[in-house]
């Protein structure tokens, strides 16, 4: 990179490269992007690619080797990291998403972000108000999906299944609680007026892999309370997607009747 020079053998380490990224930058220069996404704590993130500096609009620099600069109007928040200038999470979220054409890395970054409590819905959405900002189409796409629950890439997949079908809109990612009061689960999607709870079970697209390990206790827990459960891995969601509608369209329907018998006198039919 011009003007900047590494005084010890071999490849630069990835910090080294944010260094020199932000010493030619010059001192009003942040990083933002995947690479401060991450150093915030978002973990469903693509993996390294150019660092992104964010710089005035009056500044000449040019990106160059590792280096991706975008000179904007748009005014940033900085945070320090670990002796790294940041911009705030959420704009380092639109800023990656607004330049990754991939709608399921697009949704695993955002609802990682969100899940975590790194940032919320409103930041994210306040970061797209700006009329000129291009790239905007997938992370809107993916906020309208987020704003409603959806928090993984294959809760995603399952409410575009709901949105083509005639089932009704469920909840997403609803709490579960029993007569008592006592919380039972955190389902994928719940039908209250049937008792229908659907669960997409995986351990790579949901957050905590120990939520997987629970599932057969939940399971149980549910069971007991009432709950008619439809289990679905994401794999089936997209390889037979046709399939799962008829398993949750016979689901809904044998919870509705269960529901009917449950409300009449005893021994009424």
């Amino acid at each position: 990179m011009t003007g900047v020079y590494l005084l010890t053998g071999g490849v630069p380490s990835r910090r080294q490269m944010v260094v020199a990224a932000l010493l030619r930058a010059g001192p009003k220069a942040v990083i933002t992007g995947v690479e401060a996404a991450r150093r915030h704590g978002v973990h469903r993130l693509p993996v390294d690619g150019p660092v992104h500096v964010l710089v005035p609009p009056d500044s000449r620099l040019a990106s160059q080797s590792f280096m991706l600069v975008e000179r904007t109007k748009r005014p940033w928040l900085t945070t320090t990291v670990d002796g790294v200038p940041l911009a705030s999470p959420a704009r380092a979220l639109i800023d990656a998403a607004r330049r990754d054409g991939r709608l399921d890395i697009v949704r695993a970054m955002l609802a990682d972000g969100v899940q975590r409590g790194i940032c919320t819905v409103g930041d994210l959405t306040r970061e797209l108000v700006h009329p000129r900002l291009r790239g905007t189409a997938l992370p809107r796409i993916v906020l309208t999906e987020v704003g409603d629950g959806v928090r993984s890439t294959a809760e995603a997949w399952a409410r575009r299944l709901i949105l083509r079908s005639k089932l009704p809109a469920p909840a997403w990612n609803a709490e579960l609680r029993d007569k008592h009061g006592h919380r039972l689960a955190v389902v994928d999607a719940w039908w209250a007026d049937v008792g229908l709870a659907w669960e997409i079970d995986s351990t790579e697209f949901h957050l905590a892999p120990a939520d997987h390990e629970r599932t057969t206790r939940r399971h149980s827990a549910l069971t007991a309370a009432g709950v008619l459960v439809v289990h679905t891995v994401p794999s089936r969601l997209r390889r037979d997607p046709a399939g799962v509608l008829r398993d949750l369209c016979g689901a809904y329907a044998s919870a509705a009747a269960r529901a009917v018998a449950a409300n009449l006198p005893a021994g009424g039919r």
